[in-house]
């Protein structure tokens, strides 16, 4: 099994096809595709995020607390059959710093490892640490399959700096039911065909470069969570369902209020011990 650690900062961006043609200019310049993207070729990214019944996990990150966690089963294939192999992924944002930590194993596997915490024989240590590390969060959270997510990626590295990445995100695609890994990739679009959604991936600062494009062609930093506006745009749909023709229309899904069809994401009271 293949195990993969990491701790940097993730900053979002998100480019009309204007300022996506532009930058890339800069890009080919300064970086190399990774080696899934030679050739300008992508490749896609299909994942099930886990929470628990109550969509604690998405609201805590969406209140923006200086701590969160989430936990997702990740693979390259779609649809992924039993033997193929899937990641299983721990990801932490503390103070603006991302960790990610996973392990690999086949989709069997994990299903195995969910159902009952019957793991992949492995000899090495750092892949039964985070064994351990996954342990602690399920027995903390009580999370089932919750919501899918997929796109298609350009993924680039610094020449100088290969720690330094520039991924670019299209077709990014969610649904809240058919929640496995061995289904089609299908589902609504959280971004216009026109658009990309970019995320720079640094362990230090951005290079003066890139720093001087984005200044050039206005791209301005945002706040973009991919299970989080999906899950956004699921509540405004509940909250659609249930407001009735009063004068004031309020309602509550899933610890999240809403009054006149304003989503208030409210900071979750639940505990899990």
């Amino acid at each position: 099994m293949a195990i993969n650690t990491f701790a940097r900062k993730e900053i979002k961006f998100l480019l009309s096809m204007e300022q996506y043609h532009g930058l890339m200019e800069a890009v080919s310049e300064y970086m190399n595709p990774d080696k899934y993207c030679v050739g300008g070729k992508e490749y896609g990214i299909y994942n099930i995020y886990y929470d628990t019944p109550d969509d604690f996990l998405i609201r805590e990150s969406l209140a923006k607390p200086y701590y969160k966690e989430k936990i997702r089963l990740r693979s390259y294939y779609s649809p992924a059959s039993p033997d193929d192999l899937v990641f299983l992924e721990i990801k932490k944002k503390i103070g603006g710093i991302v960790t990610k930590r996973r392990v690999s194993m086949t989709l069997a596997e994990s299903d195995a490892y969910f159902r009952d915490r019957t793991k992949p024989v492995s000899n090495k240590y750092i892949t039964e640490q985070v064994f351990r590390e996954l342990d602690v969060f399920l027995d903390h959270y009580p999370v089932v399959p919750k919501q899918y997510i997929s796109y298609q990626r350009e993924a680039f590295f610094g020449k100088e700096d290969s720690d330094f990445r520039l991924t670019f995100d299209r077709k990014i695609t969610e649904r809240r039911h058919d929640l496995g890994l061995n289904h089609e990739s299908y589902g609504n679009f959280i971004i216009g065909a026109d658009q990309r959604l970019m995320e720079v991936k640094v362990s230090n600062a951005i290079p003066d470069w890139l720093v001087a494009k984005l200044s050039e062609l206005k791209i301005y930093k945002t706040s973009f969570s991919k299970y989080g506006r999906a899950y956004q745009n699921f509540v405004r749909e509940q909250v659609e369902k249930k407001i009735q023709p009063t004068n004031e229309h309020i309602a509550i899904v899933s610890g999240v209020s809403a009054v006149n069809k304003s989503v208030l994401m409210n900071r979750s009271v639940n505990s899990y011990v």
